[in-house]
């Protein structure tokens, strides 16, 4: 469906006006979209990425300013999100040997299993399919270069 009638919206400025709530639109609809498939996992869309960042990582250990780093969401209270993980028993932390200030984490086997079975039994990748490979990989261009652009002006985002 076309953004002016998501939003029941005819005129905008121009086409970057457009462009600019047509992502934002996007955004929400896929963070809810993703919000619905963690649920039955009683996980959040960030402690999902947690665990994703864990898992690429292991066996080593990551240091919570690095996840911060690799986060999708960078505004996330990464402390937060890693205390709620171990208390589910999904990650674990400890003191970095190299730097007693910093806190290494890491996944637990019962974090690979909960990933593994999420995986088995979702495709995060479904909302879109709808596109060819091809468009996906223009979007992704495009994309990439819009923060690429961007990314002078604004470094924190």
């Amino acid at each position: 469906m076309r953004i002016e009638d998501e939003i029941k919206q005819k005129k905008f400025v121009n086409e970057f006006e457009k462009l600019t709530i047509n992502l934002l639109f996007t955004s929400h609809w896929l963070n809810f979209r993703q919000k619905d498939t963690f649920k039955p996992y009683d996980l959040t869309p960030q402690q999902y990425n947690i665990l994703r960042i864990l898992r690429g990582q292991h066996p080593q250990p990551v240091s919570v300013s690095d996840i911060r780093e690799r986060m999708i969401d960078k505004m996330s209270d990464v402390s937060r999100l890693v205390d709620r993980l171990m208390r589910k028993r999904l990650v674990g932390r400890k003191e970095c040997e190299a730097d007693r200030r910093m806190v290494d984490v890491s996944i637990t086997e019962e974090g690979l299993q909960l990933l593994k079975r999420i995986d088995n039994e979702q495709d995060l990748s479904e909302a879109v399919r709808g596109l060819s490979p091809e468009e996906a990989a223009q979007l992704n261009r495009l994309l990439d270069k819009l923060r690429d652009i961007n990314s002078n002006t604004q470094e924190s985002v």
